[in-house]
């Protein structure tokens, strides 16, 4: 009698207690259900229940080559990528992050995904200002009246983790205050579990489906991000690892006045890399633009091996000073530190590719775990198609043909691309959304990579790879060879580079050479 009074009580007063505990949890967010674990994670689980349901249910027993059944396909691609973008939209944060991810994996998704989700890129929430303030004063335990002379009200932009303000220090220095979300960290956890969960559970429906490393990317560098004095750290590290690019400038960060959802630094000006109509206005060079950012990112991949992984254009801006053009380097909380294996690799391979050696091709490739792919792999690493590659991609020009090629075979080498990114080694991932990002800048301003900017990236693989072979010699003999091997190399290229300029020149005056 007793035992069953005490089980009633307990089980009475547990119920109580989480009614009560979730119903404070809810009046301190401004009674907002997403707030809670159950709700968000059951809203995720029922969006993939649909998807699945939506695919198996409507394509069993249809003929896979029938006109019929891609036009289906086609339809509940639509549907459910839309489902999905509702629920990311719903229960933000970490969700929108990898919405936005999957909306720029054109050369893995089906284009019904990546159109629908590329949405997200301008479609992340925004906090109340009073709640980043907030956050402010509670992890630095600071008033912000009291730091700032002013903090605009607008963010000068809002992502899916965070937003940054413009404000000006009670000395008058302008700085950028960016501010976490208040609840991204708190759900980040629940969140990442879901995700692995969920696409744990469509690969157990789906033997074929091979997207397990999305999870698997965001377990591993979604803490990273939430971390601001990480990115503070990035941020210094980037501007002494490559202070020598006069045309690069790092915000300086206010390190008594950031935390790990606070980081203030230097306000810097500046237009967005993809404007184009903005560089015209301000006499900046488009071409001195792009040729610049890929010498920063060829010597970020191939000779230093610490490579920004987000550089889409909000991240990216270009501003006119006295100086010259300058490129202001934006968010750095995300990374990726190659190992010296896998860098040397990729550079031997880039030089395989520039110089149409299709050994050398097929020989790194297999390094980098392709296999017999390696063909593939190549398309996948350039953009180009296998004729181009063969051909010489520095000699022969995207054509609108070659384009609409590479989109058909994206469309229809879909399982093989997903099994190359299941094969290959964890850093070549973000390396990819990277050379996605820069091509997709390139696009924007109507620039083709030319015969220069492949030669600036011969430099720094020539480099790399010289410079690995050095650390291998075991004597002065063997140094100086290798020492010169690469010097010898390098002076071939600036040789070339110097006969192509020539060739500028010389067509330039004979285009505009007046008339006798």
């Amino acid at each position: 009698m007793v035992f069953k009074r005490l089980w009633k009580i307990t089980k009475y007063g547990g119920l109580l207690g989480a009614v009560g505990t979730t119903g404070y949890l809810l009046q301190k967010n401004d009674w907002d259900v997403s707030t809670i674990g159950v709700v968000r994670f059951g809203r995720a689980a029922w969006a993939a229940v649909r998807l699945v349901a939506d695919y198996k249910i409507n394509l069993r027993g249809m003929d896979y080559d029938s006109p019929e059944y891609q036009k289906l396909k086609s339809e509940i691609h639509l549907r459910s990528a839309l489902q999905l973008r509702d629920m990311c939209c719903l229960n933000g944060g970490a969700f929108i992050k990898v919405g936005q991810h999957v909306g720029s994996l054109e050369y893995l998704l089906p284009k019904e995904y990546v159109e629908t989700m590329k949405v997200l890129h301008n479609k992340a929430p925004q906090s109340n200002v009073d709640e980043l303030k907030g956050v402010f004063e509670e992890d630095l335990k600071m008033k912000v009246e009291d730091v700032f002379d002013s903090f605009e009200k607008e963010p000068l932009g809002a992502a899916s983790l965070a937003q940054v303000h413009k404000a000006t220090l009670k000395d008058g220095t302008v700085v950028a205050v960016k501010i976490q979300h208040p609840q991204v960290k708190s759900h980040s956890f629940v969140d990442i579990k879901t995700m692995e969960l969920l696409v744990h559970c469509i690969a157990w429906v789906f033997p074929g489906f091979q997207y397990l490393w999305l999870a698997e990317e965001t377990k591993r560098n979604l803490p990273l991000e939430l971390d601001f004095l990480h990115e503070g750290r990035n941020c210094e590290r980037v501007e002494r690892l490559f202070k020598h690019f006069s045309f690069l400038k790092v915000p300086k960060i206010h390190w008594d006045l950031s935390s790990e959802r606070v980081l203030t630094m230097e306000f810097c000006e500046g237009g967005k890399v993809d404007d184009k109509a903005y560089m015209e206005k301000h006499g900046i060079n488009v071409n001195e633009v792009t040729k610049n950012l890929g010498k920063l990112y060829s010597e970020m991949i191939f000779v230093q091996g610490y490579v920004h992984c987000d550089p889409h254009p909000g991240n990216v801006l270009v501003n006119k000073t006295d100086e010259g053009t300058q490129i202001v380097l934006l968010d750095h909380g995300l990374y990726q530190s190659l190992t010296d294996t896998f860098r040397v690799s990729y550079s031997k391979l880039w030089m395989s590719l520039i110089n149409a050696d299709l050994e050398g091709i097929k020989k790194y490739a297999t390094e980098l775990n392709c296999g017999d792919m390696y063909g593939l792999f190549a398309c996948m690493i350039t953009a180009r198609s296998w004729n181009a590659i063969t051909s010489g991609i520095d000699k022969t020009e995207i054509t609108q043909s070659e384009s609409n090629e590479i989109k058909d075979n994206a469309a229809n080498y879909l399982i093989q691309i997903s099994e190359i990114l299941n094969k290959i080694p964890r850093e070549m991932l973000l390396i990819l959304k990277t050379n996605d990002v820069l091509r997709g800048i390139e696009y924007a301003l109507n620039i083709q990579p030319n015969a220069t900017s492949f030669l600036n990236m011969s430099r720094c693989c020539v480099r790399a790879v010289g410079e690995d072979q050095y650390r291998q010699c075991h004597s002065w003999t063997n140094r100086m060879r290798v020492q010169f091997a690469t010097s010898w190399q390098l002076f071939k290229i600036s040789v070339y580079e110097f006969c192509l300029w020539i060739q500028l020149m010389y067509s330039w005056l004979f285009m505009y050479k007046l008339p006798s």
